[in-house]
């Protein structure tokens, strides 16, 4: 039996939108904060409180990275938040997999135009030992993942024909 085991773990980027989501939050916490100091009003404390609860709620949503495990012709993603969560998000089954190209591959030509849900699954980028890959899966989704050489490859071993590395 021919099994092949490839753990991947990729950090999603802070983009913009975080570090705006981030600020927005701290900045009302820390002038509260600074309020509470000024006033000794309970009412105040109690509000820096909650706030310090959002607070790391939003750090927790904004810090997430994807562990990619393939195993047994299947690959699991999960998602990880702040190094301390984890919930599993999909199962990608290789034999439903109607390709898996890198982004600028020219493989992908007849399947740029699908109207399909697009599921990011990436860091947004290439990374330098990763590349953007797009997997169209059952006909009916697009993923987007970042894929290394040799987990790519461990997968074109299994099904060469939807697999391209270019």
């Amino acid at each position: 039996m021919n099994e092949s085991y490839k753990e991947l773990l990729v950090k999603k980027d802070k983009g913009t939108k975080e570090t705006l989501i981030r600020a927005a939050s701290v900045v009302p916490t820390v002038l509260i904060g600074i309020l509470t100091l000024l006033t000794g009003n309970i009412v105040f404390f109690i509000v820096v409180i909650a706030l310090g609860v959002l607070d790391y709620f939003v750090f927790q949503w904004t810090d997430i990275e994807y562990e990619y495990l393939y195993l047994d012709k299947e690959i699991s993603v999960d998602k990880i938040m702040a190094k301390t969560r984890r919930k599993k998000l999909m199962t990608i089954s290789v034999e439903k997999i109607e390709i898996m190209a890198p982004e600028k591959s020219y493989q992908l030509d007849s399947y740029r135009n699908r109207q399909t849900k697009v599921t990011d699954l990436s860091a947004g980028h290439d990374l330098p030992d990763q590349k953007l890959y797009w997997v169209f899966y059952e006909g009916n989704q697009k993923i987007l993942m970042n894929l290394t050489e040799d987990f790519a490859k461990t997968i074109k071993g299994i099904a060469p024909r939807k697999v391209f590395t270019d």
